[in-house]
C-alpha cells in the first residue's frame, strides 16, 4: 500500500508574501492544522498551526491588545515558514513516512510530484487510522 491510499488530496496553500492575518484565517475556516506554502506551484515551505500561534502577540483580540500586537498580522508566511522540507512521492509506502516521523520532529509529510508540485499531505493522523483499520481487519479474519 503507498501514501496515495491514505494521503490528504485537499491541500490547503498560501503564498510567500501572505500576510498571517491571512494564514490566520485559513487556518481557523478550514480546521487544518498545516499549510503549504507555494510559488508557481512550487512547494517551498510549511507552516503549522503551532507556527502561527508562536508569531502572533498572545494579546491579540484581548482588552489589553496594542497597535503592535496587531501589527504581528502583517508579518508574512516567508517569515515563519519551515524551510527544511521532508517530502515523499504518493508511491512512497506506508513505511517509508512511519520511518520518517520516527527519525524527526515532524507532524506532517507534504506529498509532491516529479515536478516539486504537492499533490497532498499525510500526517501521523492519517498513519494511525490506517494502522486502525489494519488491526481491525486482522481481528476480524
Amino acid at each position: 500500500m503507498s501514501l496515495a491510499d491514505i494521503m490528504t488530496t485537499r491541500v490547503v496553500t498560501v503564498h510567500l508574501d501572505d500576510n498571517l492575518a491571512t494564514v490566520r484565517e485559513i487556518f481557523q475556516s478550514t480546521g487544518f492544522h498545516h499549510l503549504l506554502v507555494v510559488e508557481n506551484k512550487k512547494l517551498l515551505g510549511i507552516i503549522s498551526d503551532r507556527d502561527l500561534l508562536k508569531a502572533l502577540s498572545p494579546f491579540l483580540d484581548e482588552v489589553t491588545e496594542r497597535s503592535r500586537d496587531r501589527a504581528t498580522l502583517e508579518r508574512k508566511a516567508h517569515q515563519i515558514m519551515s524551510r527544511e522540507l521532508i517530502t515523499l512521492t504518493a508511491s512512497s509506502s506506508i513505511v517509508s513516512a512511519i520511518a520518517l516521523f520516527n527519525r524527526h520532529a515532524i507532524s506532517c509529510i507534504p506529498i509532491i510530484d516529479d515536478k516539486h508540485n504537492p499533490v497532498g499531505i499525510v500526517s501521523w493522523r492519517d498513519i494511525m487510522r490506517y494502522v486502525e483499520q489494519m488491526v481491525k481487519a486482522k481481528r476480524s479474519r
